[in-house]
């Protein structure tokens, strides 16, 4: 049973954890808490992959009172050498007395290992305190471990009357100035945020995330079967990864994106257009956690209809743009009630005059 006191650290090392939402990628976001006869001794957070881990950042500011203390941390502890040597033999070698874990690491390298190993230092190990709010702040690393593909989130922009453009394809701007700043915070969080050539054509978009603060910049991918990328695209000018999602043979073609600073992501095509599971299981390899869908409604109602978005994000204006205009999403084939795609609401908020609605699937 744990303390309201445990309870309290625990919310401290998650509030830690938040703090590393747009620069640990791919690694998670933790927090850590040190504890010694009730005083906070020393507090941490892990900042960006190939650093010091959360841990090592309390126990060096806890020093030598993190003998007997009692750690708070988000994620169970790494066992095993990667870009930094395992916590726990860090919290061993500090001589800490227990070790409260939010939730267990997904991760095969770990998976219970680092707390077993605790143990049987003699450290006393209880775990899942608060353990939704810490799988909360990793949906992505749980869910490419757990699920073998990423958390994918669509973001859609529409009217009152579900419009996202004007018959004539003009759509800047729907949404409010508040409400596109708040879609930088899902840019600035996600791991690569893909589009489609049809959107990069009418568009010609950055998709980099501009908060105004150092952050990593998350890769993009545009879903370009047939190669149709122009050379003098905003996004090869910005920071991070562009790929292009392709299944184009054409050598020169091929070279000349290449040149222009193009990555070639090379992938099954399915009735004329890249495989949307494959492109999935493709990120998961390449390591990206959280997936941004900004697309139109083809793309997005695609991914929307094989099952492959988590969460859909839906900014709504308070205006009217009339039925001519494009629909929120395309769906063909949803003939009758029986055959709705069943929504759960998650969150609703007012940014700016607009409405942001959070949904997930509904089970």
């Amino acid at each position: 049973m744990f303390s309201a006191d445990d309870h309290k650290y625990m919310a401290l090392a998650l509030r830690l954890a938040e703090q590393g939402l747009y620069t640990t990628d791919p690694n998670p976001r933790v927090g850590c808490v040190v504890v010694r006869d009730e005083v906070i001794v020393g507090q941490g957070w892990h900042q960006a992959a190939g650093e010091p881990h959360a841990e090592v950042h309390a126990l060096d500011q806890a020093g030598e009172k993190a003998r007997g203390a009692t750690v708070y941390v988000t994620l169970e502890p790494c066992s095993h050498h990667g870009r930094t040597p395992p916590c726990v033999d860090a919290l061993i070698n500090a001589g800490v007395a227990r070790v409260v874990v939010a939730m267990q690491d997904p991760s095969p390298k770990v998976a219970g290992m680092g707390m077993a190993r605790l143990q049987a230092a003699g450290v006393t190990v209880e775990y899942g305190l608060m353990q939704q709010h810490a799988g909360q702040l990793n949906p992505g690393f749980v869910s490419r471990f757990s699920r073998g593909c990423p958390y994918v989130r669509a973001k859609l922009a529409m009217s009152l009357d579900g419009r996202t453009a004007m018959a004539n394809g003009e759509s800047k701007w729907i949404t409010s100035e508040a409400a596109r700043n708040d879609v930088q915070k899902l840019r600035a969080r996600s791991s690569v945020i893909v589009t489609g050539i049809g959107t990069v054509l009418a568009d010609n978009p950055r998709m980099n995330a501009r908060l105004g603060a150092e952050l990593k910049q998350p890769d993009r991918i545009v879903m370009d079967t047939n190669l149709r990328m122009p050379n003098d695209a905003a996004m090869f000018a910005q920071a991070g990864l562009t790929w292009l999602a392709n299944d184009c043979r054409d050598e020169s073609i091929r070279s000349r994106l290449q040149l222009s600073g193009a990555r070639l992501l090379d992938l099954p095509a399915k009735k004329g257009q890249v495989d949307l599971n494959a492109l999935l299981n493709a990120l998961c390899d390449l390591e990206y956690n959280e997936v941004l869908v900004e697309a139109g409604p083809t793309l997005s109602g695609a991914l929307m209809h094989a099952g492959l978005i988590d969460e859909l994000i839906v900014y709504m204006a308070p205006h009217l743009m009339g039925d001519g205009g494009n629909p929120l999403l395309h769906l063909p084939g949803i003939d009758f009630m029986q055959n709705r795609i069943a929504l759960k609401l998650t969150d609703l908020k007012q940014v700016g005059d607009d409405l942001r609605l959070s949904y997930v699937l509904s089970k």
